[in-house]
């Protein structure tokens, strides 16, 4: 984990208080922690630093749900790796999703943070945009493959074609791709690890369907965005599912209760709504959809139409 982060970091156990973490460090290379720990002074929680992965999430000893524990697997993870940079990799049938959402972001000033990095292609691509970018998740697979990626820039990748038979594939990073200004760590989107007003663009992509409690990822995103001169986008398909939430936590796809409708309805209400926002509402600066890709082998692909919202304040 990169030292420029220490600044930074609170315990997300503590919230809404701020308690800034305090570090111990046991090995480091440059500006990069290597191993280590962080420590919470007030409630005593340590969130440790191994093979430079900072494992900021307070639920990461909890046992992993069955949707959970997919995402740690080697077939999802090159699946992702494939959706993330099939077209870098010359891939037959590559989507352009990444770059049509990076062309929604305009360069800024500041930090950027991307929630539910996965594999890190958005990560890396807004690192064109902003001072820094962070990519967060809670799966360490992915979190690895990210930060192997950002150090050595290369990879080589096994994709299934069929059953047991895979073929190789390699990615290289492209050059506008700035490794110094990208970090990657563990940690939970719905209670996020950062200071109040610290980031200046914030990115929600495919994930708000996938969280136990997607308001929390909502207010966590409004805590944490400067109160002016920020951008925020989100996109998702809003497959609600109840193999992650309550019926009653969905943000959308119910005819009543809480939350009733569509769900990109009910978020343009939230960012719009001066109490939610806590006096600081978002304006929504262009909204649509964008198909991606998904690769499970050769010959099964899943197409997703994910619906965006850009907003600014």
């Amino acid at each position: 984990m990169k030292t420029r982060l220490l600044p930074m970091l609170i315990c997300p156990l503590c919230l809404p208080d701020e308690i800034q973490l305090v570090e111990k460090i046991t090995c480091i290379d440059g500006n990069d922690i290597i191993n280590g720990e962080l420590r919470c002074p007030r409630c005593g929680r340590i969130y440790p630093i191994e093979d430079g992965i900072a494992d900021l999430d307070p639920n990461s000893s909890h046992i992993r749900t069955k949707t959970e524990k997919k995402y740690e697997t080697p077939p999802v993870v090159s699946s992702y790796i494939w959706s993330h940079f099939a077209d870098i990799m010359g891939e037959e049938s590559a989507s352009d999703a990444y770059l049509n959402w990076a062309g929604l972001i305009n360069p800024h000033s500041g930090i950027a943070l991307d929630t539910g990095c996965a594999v890190g292609r958005f990560t890396f691509e807004m690192s064109r945009f902003c001072d820094f970018v962070i990519g967060i998740d809670n799966s360490h697979a992915f979190i690895k493959t990210a930060r192997e990626l950002m150090i050595k820039r290369n990879m080589n990748v096994l994709l299934k074609q069929e059953g047991f038979i895979h073929r190789e594939a390699w990615l290289t990073l492209p050059e506008t791709w700035d490794n110094e200004k990208t970090e990657f760590i563990l940690g939970d989107a719905q209670m996020l690890p950062f200071k109040n007003s610290t980031v200046s663009s914030f990115y929600s992509l495919n994930l708000v369907d996938k969280l136990s409690r997607p308001i929390s990822h909502l207010k966590e995103m409004n805590r944490i965005t400067r109160k002016k001169d920020a951008q925020f986008l989100l996109s998702d398909p809003f497959s609600w599912s109840t193999e992650v939430s309550a019926i009653d936590d969905w943000l959308g796809g119910k005819n009543d209760g809480p939350f009733a409708g569509r769900g990109i309805d009910n978020i343009m209400h939230f960012l719009s709504d001066h109490l939610f926002c806590n006096s600081s509402p978002w304006a929504i600066e262009s909204q649509g959809h964008v198909w991606w890709k998904i690769r499970t082998h050769e010959n099964h692909f899943e197409q997703i139409r994910s619906c965006y919202i850009k907003a600014v304040r």
